[in-house]
This record gives structure tokens, C-alpha cells and sequence, in this order.
């Protein structure tokens, strides 16, 4: 399936999610005196769904390509940033919202290396390519596949029938 629209991917609904639930982390008393911390992982976490958005309106694949790894990079640098703060005292109240929230980023980070591995293996060079000609090419195709599907079916109910 190709999408229309980045806000329908599942990957950026999940980064979206992820950013808002490191928001409402990032509300907690624990953070009140670490705004450098607060931020960095903020900017990280919104980086995730803003970098898909924009490489996917880019229109090319080697384009999305480019702003997936760097979303991927920022799925990587909010688990980075969440590592941290397990490590510090003062955060240790909230040891449980950070494994959700480290699962949540890894969630991301593995759709975005499976879309990216797909994109890899694909012909398709992106919107920004498609034109009358690859239409009709595409079109063509579609037709001959169903065609070659519907003849598969015929002949084998022609040899169950002759059997």
C-alpha cells in the first residue's frame, strides 16, 4: 500500500505519540531544575516525526531515505538521553515511564528500519518521478499480473475438472 499523506503512516503516528508522551514526561517536578536535559530530549523526540514528515514530502526516495536515517538517529538519541537519566538519582521515581518510554522509541527506530530497507529494494525513485508514462507503465503492469492471476486460476480448475 502507498500512502497519500505522512499523517497517515503508522510510524509517524507513533512518533507522534512518542513525542507526546515525552512532553507530559518532561512536565514532572524532576525536571524543573534541568532544563538543558528537558530540552535536548524534547527536540530528539519531535525530531522522530518531523523528519519522517518532511522526507516523505520531499517526493524522492533517495530524499526520504536521507531524513528516515536521521529520524531513526533521533528514535536513537531519545533512548540515549532516557539511558541517562536511569542513571541519575534523581530520576529513579521514574524508572517505569522511561522503559515505556525507551520502548516506544525502539518501536519507532524498527518501522522506520524496516520501511527504510524496503525503500532499498524498490524501483520506485518517489512521487516526484511519476509521470503519464510511468502511469500507464504502472497500469500496464496491474493488468497483466491480474490477467496472469486469473489465467493460473483457470487452468487449475481445468485440471481439477479433468481429473
Amino acid at each position: 500500500m502507498r500512502y497519500k499523506r505522512f499523517d497517515d503512516l503508522p510510524v509517524w503516528n507513533e512518533a507522534i505519540d512518542l513525542a507526546v508522551q515525552v512532553f507530559e514526561f518532561t512536565s514532572k517536578p524532576e525536571f524543573k531544575s534541568r532544563w538543558s536535559l528537558k530540552d535536548q530530549l524534547e527536540r530528539a523526540a519531535v525530531s522522530v516525526s518531523n523528519n519522517i514528515a518532511e522526507g516523505f514530502e520531499r517526493g524522492t526516495n533517495n530524499e526520504l531515505l536521507a531524513f528516515l536515517y536521521i529520524s531513526r538517529g533521533s528514535a536513537g538519541e531519545v533512548r540515549s538521553m532516557l539511558s541517562l537519566l536511569e542513571r541519575m538519582q534523581a530520576f529513579h521515581g521514574l524508572l517505569q515511564k522511561m522503559k515505556l518510554l525507551k520502548q516506544k522509541a525502539e518501536s519507532c527506530s524498527r518501522q522506520l528500519k524496516g520501511w527504510i530497507q524496503s525503500l532499498q529494494d524498490s524501483d520506485f525513485k518517489g512521487e516526484r518521478h511519476v509521470n503519464q508514462k510511468t502511469k500507464r507503465i504502472d497500469q500496464a503492469k496491474r493488468e497483466r499480473e491480474e490477467f496472469l492471476k486469473e489465467l493460473a486460476e483457470m487452468r487449475a480448475k481445468g485440471a481439477t475438472a479433468a481429473h
